[in-house]
């Protein structure tokens, strides 16, 4: 399967953006999906993952209460919408497909080309 993220841009504290994530081919409903994060000079971290069906959800702590993700299996799209964002949050978003959706990024077999969140104080 193949991601393309987008959706990424400059935003002031306290704004919100929405992400998508698009994959292509017909099997996109047997995957897990996840978000993920790396700031500049800092290790890539989990951000948020949902199961196939889209009934299980799982947040990092940071951004729990603040960041939804959610899927649509018609339009094959991963979306993680984010709201009350802090500067901390800056950095690249990466969506990734594997086969549930984990917090440990070795559990993804397939990864977007991600998408950069700038967030101004």
């Amino acid at each position: 399967v193949q991601l393309q993220a987008s959706g990424g841009g400059l935003v002031q504290a306290g704004g919100s953006l929405r992400l998508s994530c698009a994959a292509s081919g017909r099997s996109f409903s047997t995957y897990g999906m996840g978000w993920f994060r790396q700031a500049p000079g800092k290790e890539r971290e989990f951000v948020a993952a949902i199961s196939r069906s889209g009934i299980i959800t799982d947040y990092a702590d940071s951004v729990k209460g603040r960041f939804i993700i959610s899927r649509d299996n018609v339009k094959n799209t991963v979306y993680l919408q984010m709201n009350s964002l802090r500067p901390e949050d800056t950095a690249v978003y990466y969506c990734a497909a594997g086969a549930t959706g984990a917090r440990y990024y070795t559990a993804y077999n397939y990864w977007g080309q991600g998408t950069q969140v700038t967030v101004s104080s």
